[in-house]
């Protein structure tokens, strides 16, 4: 009888010691900064931050299939055979429905900062799947500074997300009344290159018109882990883009200071 006693001891003493539990899954019923896990639209906010201040990102498309390839325009019909100049390398058999992400420059730009601004090069694997048809993801990559501190700074404890949507055409009388290469340019100088009427490849202005994102703000007891609606995306607002700092951003605990207690709600 005395084993089961003393683990009996040891387990009261882990337990009276052990600290707060996590509110993993909502905020506590009284409001702690200790314990605020960051709201849907407070999340929107810190992912459309995160979306200006990065410009490259992994366009990420599927391979399409012999009936879809079929219905492609005759260009990009061209493009996908395999003993075109356009594809030397040649397509493997069997990838029919399969993932492939490449890096791709992209740019917030007016009118539709929510709508990553990107330059279609036709040739690109990438463009060849949408033009078959694919949807289109794209994570901006995740902006942990450098640090020592592998902790806080850690990869998995950093926010990160991806958009999920189509990319579509920009109508030619926008790229030309709004300067949409200027904004592109700021971003990506070396990109003036491959600009459409280019001489090395065909080229195009297109957008990624999201329709679904997935968040992940960090470690589930301290942030919010899940889809951000449409309408909370596109709806954050420019000031709240400018006011909001990231983990590890000059002016984040400031940041974290001035937020309101009153903000604290259930997910």
């Amino acid at each position: 009888m005395l084993l089961p006693i003393a683990l009996l001891s040891l387990l009261h003493l882990a337990t009276s010691s052990a600290p707060p539990p996590q509110h993993v899954f909502s905020n506590p019923s009284t409001p702690s900064e200790q314990y605020h896990i960051p709201t849907v639209h407070e999340s929107a906010i810190l992912a459309r931050r995160i979306l200006n201040l990065s410009s490259i990102a992994t366009l990420s498309t599927v391979f399409p299939s012999q009936k879809e390839q079929a219905h492609c325009p005759p260009s990009t019909q061209h493009a996908l055979q395999e003993d075109t100049p356009q594809a030397l390398w040649g397509t493997p058999d069997g990838l029919s429905g399969a993932p492939i992400g490449l890096m791709d420059y992209y740019a917030s730009c007016f009118p539709q900062p929510s709508n990553p601004t990107i330059l279609a090069i036709s040739i690109a694997t990438t463009f060849r799947n949408t033009q078959a048809g694919s949807n289109s993801s794209l994570p901006p990559p995740s902006t942990a500074p450098p640090s020592d501190d592998i902790y806080t700074y850690s990869p998995a404890n950093m926010p990160r997300f991806s958009l999920i949507g189509y990319i579509e055409p920009i109508p030619i009388e926008e790229v030309l009344e709004l300067g949409v290469w200027v904004c592109f340019l700021q971003r990506h100088p070396d990109a003036e290159a491959w600009f459409p009427g280019n001489k090395i490849h065909e080229s195009e202005w297109v957008r990624l018109v999201v329709r679904d994102v997935y968040w992940i703000g960090g470690f589930g007891d301290r942030a919010y882990i899940g889809w951000i609606p449409e309408h909370e995306w596109k709806g954050v607002q420019d000031w709240e883009i400018e006011k909001a700092r990231l983990v590890g951003e000059e002016g984040y605990e400031a940041y974290l200071s001035s937020k309101s207690l009153d903000d604290v709600e259930e997910l």
